[in-house]
């Protein structure tokens, strides 16, 4: 998808002897949105900023050794070599000529002069290269420029990562600032670049800042000022997917549990000082209904109670999620945190963790892997999604119960388009799935925000995987399972037969896919390289959720969302 978005000028901050203003530059082809307000802690949303930068950036992904270092020092070695046969050359030539006189030539000095001018030239001309480049390496980072909404309640700011696997939103209370003005509720996107990131670092308590969403932005209609400026963004389909399904994850029912800041600072501290060498890396929370929360790091069976954090869920569960070196990017939030709470789908589904840090929390959503390739059909999310799709009438119902309100609850929205719980739920799925609906999981609302210029569709996302909406169609009596067991290595191996089709997979203590058969042409074209076939999909469903998928929108919301709301 081709995004297109114009600033007026660029974001920038503002000094003066006893303030400092913080101006934020809208997209111009967007709805007018304006905000201006003092911070009353700015050193709380310094650091909390600075940790949504951090998630931007992230990128943790496998990459291949960088061997440009040796390579550099082999082409030195090289050049010495080369040095040293051109002196011994020289010294033998000057050995040769030494009785001869010869005249310089009056070419010498145009020919310096001119080889001289190409040496300044070719460097002013790099120098340029590298400081135009700045804003290029950026936007490598950054496919989307941050989007902010200024809601009645709160503003909030919501990012996603570069490697696709972690997605930030910064929310601040409308309490946080005083002296508001100009106010102009909506969503759009801000010009963010790394000079503004640096400048975020002289937020200090005993300076007053001022925060704006530029509302003066909007007075620019053309392009005759000498500010404004147009840009055309690819965003990779993968990462819009992405960032698209860990919305929809918001919206299904999570266990909420809570973690003391002690808690946070003893998970955080032990990860930074041990590094586990084998599998499974998860993070095992253990969970018993009027209990004490317990968090078990694998595989060190590190045990981390938190007596203070009482588990008020229904049923007793052990929930495993993975991807934990993610979590480094809240440690510099740990000074002003007054603790947190995480949300889970179960495991190896995407996860969420709220950090509240008084007027300010960030929520930082994981993906079920730091890898985790969500156009392949591999992520176990794609089993849980409503079993059907609701209707456009009802969904264009939903939309318009927010026209009275942007924050609604899901008991407002059912009562104001009077349908069922489960098409509701399914859909605020979808409307989350194409970016217009997001779940505020610490206040329990949904808030209307588009999360693009344009609506979405399933056109722009792309179709479903082809084999995860074929392996939903598998009924569980076509899947037989022969063998369920765990090798010496801790890896589960299955064995069975989906549409008469022989299948074996294992899968690693961490619970990935790393080996399979199949006979499907689908397998043996592209293996698990293009994501498993749907036989690989229907068998991995059936024993992970042996019970099946409810054949209906009423029956799926009774069993994931009893009790939830």
């Amino acid at each position: 998808m081709q995004l297109a978005v114009a600033y007026r000028g660029r974001s920038e901050v503002t000094r003066s002897a006893k303030s400092l203003a913080l101006s934020l530059a809208p997209n111009l082809r967007r709805d007018k949105v304006g905000f201006v307000g003092v911070l009353r802690d700015p050193v709380r949303f310094r650091e909390a900023v600075c940790a949504l930068h951090d998630v931007v950036v992230s990128n943790l992904k496998f990459a291949p050794k960088d061997r440009s270092a040796h390579d550099a020092y082999l082409a030195e070695v090289r050049k010495r070599e080369a040095s040293l046969r051109a002196g011994v050359v020289a010294d033998k030539k000057k050995e040769l000529l030494a009785g001869v006189t010869e005249p310089i030539s009056p070419a010498f000095q145009k020919e310096f002069d001119a080889l001289r001018l190409r040496y300044w030239k070719t460097r002013d001309a790099y120098s340029s290269h590298v400081r135009n480049q700045d804003w290029e390496l950026w936007r490598a980072l950054v496919p989307c420029d941050p989007v902010v909404t200024v809601a009645p309640d709160v503003l909030f700011f919501e990012c996603f990562s570069k490697d696709e696997s972690s997605y930030g939103c910064l929310t601040v209370a409308r309490d946080a600032f005083i002296n508001e003005d100009a106010v102009s509720l909506g969503t759009t996107n801000v010009d963010y670049s790394w000079a503004l990131h640096d400048h975020f670092q002289e937020l200090r308590s005993y300076r007053e800042t001022r925060f704006r969403v530029d509302p003066q932005g909007f007075e620019v209609q053309t392009g005759d000022d000498g500010g404004y400026r147009e840009e055309k963004i690819d965003l990779p389909p993968s990462w819009l997917r992405g960032f698209m399904m860990i919305q929809s994850a918001m919206a299904m029912p999570m266990r909420k549990v809570p973690i003391s800041r002690e808690g946070l600072y003893s998970i955080l501290a032990y990860l930074k000082r041990n590094k586990a060498k084998k599998s499974p890396r998860a993070v095992r929370f253990e969970l018993t209904p009027g209990k004490p929360v317990s968090v078990v790091l694998e595989p060190f069976e590190k045990r981390i109670d938190m007596p203070t954090a009482i588990y008020n869920g229904a049923q007793p569960e052990h929930i495993r999620c993975w991807g934990r070196d993610r979590l480094m990017l809240l440690y510099r939030l740990l000074p002003l945190c007054d603790g947190a709470d995480v949300y889970l789908l179960g495991t190896g589904l995407p996860c969420f963790w709220v950090v509240k840090m008084g007027d300010l929390r960030l929520t930082l959503g994981l993906s079920g892997w730091t890898a985790n390739d969500w156009t392949s059909g591999g992520s176990a999310l794609d089993q849980l999604v409503p079993p059907a799709e609701p209707s456009f009438k009802l969904m264009g119902e939903i939309a318009d119960s927010f026209n009275s309100s942007p924050r609604l609850t899901f008991q407002q929205i059912q009562r104001k388009t009077g349908a069922a719980p489960g098409f509701v739920s399914a859909g605020l799925n979808k409307l989350a799935q194409f970016g217009q609906v997001i779940h505020d999981l610490h206040d329990g609302v949904f808030r209307w925000r588009s999360i693009m210029p344009v609506a979405l569709s399933a056109d722009v996302l792309g179709p479903e995987n082809p084999e995860t909406a074929a392996a939903k169609k598998i009924t569980y009596g076509q899947v037989k399972v022969a063998l369920d067991a765990k090798d010496e290595k801790g890896q589960r191996q299955l064995k069975g037969t989906v549409e008469r089709s022989p299948v074996e997979l294992t899968m690693d203590a961490d619970g990935r896919m790393v080996k399979a058969k199949c006979d499907c042409s689908h397998h043996f074209t592209g293996g698990l390289r293009k994501g498993p076939c749907r036989h690989l999909q229907a068998l991995r469903a059936k024993v992970l959720n042996p019970d099946g998928m409810p054949a209906d929108l009423t029956a799926w919301y009774d069993r994931y969302f009893r009790g939830w709301n």
